[in-house]
């Protein structure tokens, strides 16, 4: 297994010319797309559609009336053309008495751009410290030989919970046989998330994303919300454009 990564959002516009039909690319917007999105599934939603554009939310949801809208700009729910969405991008309002059986699209600042920018991959998965290890298993049971970490970031600048999450998980496949092979990018993001160990956070609630986040009364449990590890058991998979949860998995 070759193990790189994009760690920053500026580098998401060169996907569109890479061969990425034998990789398996893990999209990390840890604060707070991937795991809302890991989140929504886990309590029953049937899909999510991750779009880019505010205007691409509500085509879908004029042609399907049925389908719930969610997502953020500068991290506020959406209120657009007299809309207002029928969710932010918080990972708590996603429960199963408004989700279950739903198909959701949901347009981000960063995530849903990370993840259409790679959609023409062999394997799409979003990613959060919430489904990190059974995430893990998933790619080292497909035994893909080619994985891609994407950071979706904070606007266009890098984001450290990304990181670190994307370390982390280079970590967990570090210990698969034969080692894999890890570029420059991932190493910079395994050496962050071992530099961190012990007092990870503390080291991610310093980020931009999770300040921000913080100093907002009603979005300030979100960080603490998903920043805790393998509480999920679902793998987020990607295919022909929606997002759907992959279970019982080894």
């Amino acid at each position: 297994m070759k193990i790189d990564a994009i760690l920053t959002p500026a580098e998401l516009p060169r996907l569109s010319k890479r061969d990425l039909g034998a990789t398996a690319c893990v999209v990390f917007d840890v604060l707070r797309a991937t795991s809302t999105f890991v989140t929504a599934l886990h309590h029953g939603a049937r899909a999510i559609i991750p779009v880019s554009e505010i205007a691409e939310a509500l085509e879908i949801k004029k042609k399907h009336p049925k389908v719930l809208t969610a997502g953020e700009r500068h991290g506020v729910k959406i209120n657009a053309r007299g809309m207002v969405f029928d969710f932010g991008n918080s990972p708590r309002e996603f429960v199963p008495a408004t989700v279950k059986g739903r198909k959701i699209v949901s347009t981000t600042t960063n995530g849903t751009r990370a993840l259409r920018a790679c959609a023409h991959a062999g394997m799409v998965l979003a990613g959060a410290f919430l489904n990190l290890r059974v995430t893990a298993r998933f790619l080292l049971h497909s035994r893909s030989q080619n994985v891609l970490l994407i950071c979706a970031g904070t606007g266009e600048n890098a984001a450290l919970e990304d990181i670190i999450a994307a370390g982390a998980l280079c970590e967990i496949l570090a210990k698969g046989k034969p080692s894999p092979v890890l570029s420059d990018a991932a190493l910079v993001a395994l050496s962050m998330f071992r530099h961190s160990k012990g007092r990870s956070g503390e080291v991610l609630c310093e980020s931009e994303n999770a300040r921000r986040l913080l100093a907002m009364p009603e979005l300030r449990e979100d960080v603490k919300f998903s920043l805790r590890r393998d509480v999920f058991n679902v793998v987020a998979r990607m295919k022909a454009g929606e997002i759907i949860a992959v279970r019982n998995t080894r």
